[in-house]
C-alpha cells in the first residue's frame, strides 16, 4: 500500500495592483498533517517565466525539503500569467504537483489573453495545454503531475478542513494578503 501523503506545501501569490509591473510576493505554507510547520517566501515576475524555477528553489533550499510529499499551487499561474510547469515541478522535486482552483477556469479566455497580450504566451499556453483541462476533485478543480485523480481527491479532502481549499493553500493566501496589505481580506 502506498504511503499516505501528510507533508504538503501550498503556494499562493500576494495581491497586486493591476498596473503593477515587476516582482510579486509568493508565500508557501508547509503543513505536517493538520499542523502548520513553517512558511517560505520568494518573488516571481509579474507575467514572467520564473514561477517554476522559483518554486523549485523555495522548496529544495528549505529545511522542509526532505519531508515534503506534495506541492500545491492556487491556480496554474502566479503573478498574473507566470505559468507554472507542473510536470517540470514534479520532475525536479520528485513529488506530486497539483494546481487547485475553486472554479473551472475559462480556458478559451485564458488562451486568447496569453496569445494576444502576454510575452511568451504561446509557450505558456503549451504548458497549460499539456496538462489538459482542469478536472473536478473533492469540490474543487485540479490539474496534476505525478499523482492520480483519485489520490488527488483524497489529499484535498484530508487537507480541506475549513473550506473547500486545502489548508496549505488557504493559509498561504491569508499570509500573502496580510503581509502585503497589512491584513488579509477576501475569502480564503
Amino acid at each position: 500500500m502506498a504511503q499516505r501523503i501528510s507533508h504538503v506545501i501550498g503556494f499562493d501569490d500576494a495581491p497586486f495592483d493591476r498596473r503593477h509591473r515587476g516582482d510579486v510576493l509568493v508565500v508557501g505554507a508547509v503543513y505536517a498533517g493538520a499542523r502548520l510547520e513553517g512558511v517560505v517566501s520568494g518573488k516571481v515576475r509579474r507575467d514572467g517565466a520564473n514561477s517554476t524555477r522559483t518554486l523549485i528553489e523555495l522548496v529544495s533550499r528549505s529545511r522542509f525539503a526532505t519531508h515534503l510529499q506534495a506541492v500545491m499551487v492556487q491556480g496554474i499561474a502566479l503573478a498574473g500569467f507566470n505559468v507554472i510547469d507542473l510536470h517540470g515541478l514534479h520532475d525536479a522535486l520528485q513529488i506530486p504537483a497539483i494546481a487547485v482552483a475553486r472554479n473551472e477556469p475559462d480556458l478559451a479566455a485564458i488562451k486568447r489573453a496569453l496569445l494576444r497580450r502576454v510575452a511568451g504566451g504561446r509557450r505558456k499556453w503549451r504548458l497549460i495545454e499539456r496538462l489538459g483541462p482542469m478536472e473536478p476533485a473533492a469540490g474543487v478543480y485540479v490539474q496534476r503531475a505525478g499523482i492520480s485523480l483519485e489520490k488527488t481527491g483524497q489529499l484535498i479532502e484530508r487537507f480541506a478542513v475549513n473550506s473547500t481549499l486545502p489548508e496549505p493553500l488557504r493559509t498561504a493566501h491569508i499570509i500573502a494578503g496580510g503581509v502585503t496589505l497589512g491584513e488579509s481580506r477576501h475569502r480564503a
